[in-house]
């Protein structure tokens, strides 16, 4: 098996953020499937490769939570879950119980989609305050918010971070793999600059290979999502839309 690392060259540019992390690429990824088709046998194979390559997380839909928790006892893969998903659209209360109802389940870390209508309308204390709830009930568990960054300008992408920083995100994240396009060097440029070295990005959407993976994570990018990670830890190449 070929286990890309990133370059201590890039991991030497960055903050002590990026240091942190190990240089297995692999450990940067959330797994993922959320596909609304996904059945039982893509939840355990996705576990199976998470615990063969050693990926930061599985990202998986609030159904199989359950599933995936005895599939990776006695590993160090993650379960991380999706919340208000994908359109962002179900009002704050909503999404603060579907964080309560996910984190009894098992889920260790939060993907939440915030609301993009509000967002668009420049409503940035709603998001604030939308986030700041799912935060509150994640109970100091890892929470990234979802901005879809697609459908926003680079200064609504920017006012939007900055809403997240205040709700107490742990991560802004590019899109949700659901929208018209994913990630974006552009936009993971933006993201880094606004929220600073101390809140993690998430770029996802559209990263396929260890070429995209690599300029994500030198564009700024401290955690990666998508459904091409085997490709990714094994230097192949993913056909996958997410």
């Amino acid at each position: 098996m070929i286990t890309p690392l990133i370059s201590k060259k890039t991991l030497c540019s960055r903050s002590s953020l990026w240091l942190s992390y190990p240089m297995n690429i692999a450990s940067f990824i959330d797994h993922t499937v959320l596909k609304p088709e996904a059945t039982l046998k893509d939840i355990e194979q996705l576990c199976t490769e998470a615990r063969q390559h050693h990926f930061f997380s599985v990202c998986i839909n609030p159904y199989w939570i359950t599933s995936a928790k005895p599939l990776l006892t006695d590993s160090d893969v993650k379960i991380c879950t999706v919340v208000g998903f994908p359109f962002g659209a179900t009002l704050p209360q909503a999404k603060a119980h579907e964080t309560i109802a996910a984190i009894a389940a098992g889920a260790d870390e939060i993907d939440m989609v915030i609301n993009i209508g509000a967002a668009l309308e420049g409503h940035w204390h709603f998001i604030e305050h939308e986030v700041h709830d799912v935060v509150t009930q994640a109970q100091g568990r890892v929470v990234k918010v979802i901005l879809e960054t697609c459908l926003l300008s680079p200064e609504q992408i920017t006012s939007a971070c900055q809403a997240c920083v205040r709700g107490g995100a742990s991560f802004v994240k590019t899109s949700t793999g659901f929208n018209i396009s994913g990630a974006t060097i552009d936009a993971v440029k933006i993201m880094r600059a606004t929220v600073g070295e101390k809140i993690g990005v998430k770029a996802s959407g559209g990263i396929r290979n260890i070429a995209d993976a690599q300029a994500m994570i030198a564009a700024g990018a401290s955690r990666l999502g998508t459904s091409a990670g085997v490709a990714i830890a094994t230097g192949g190449n993913g056909s996958s839309s997410y």
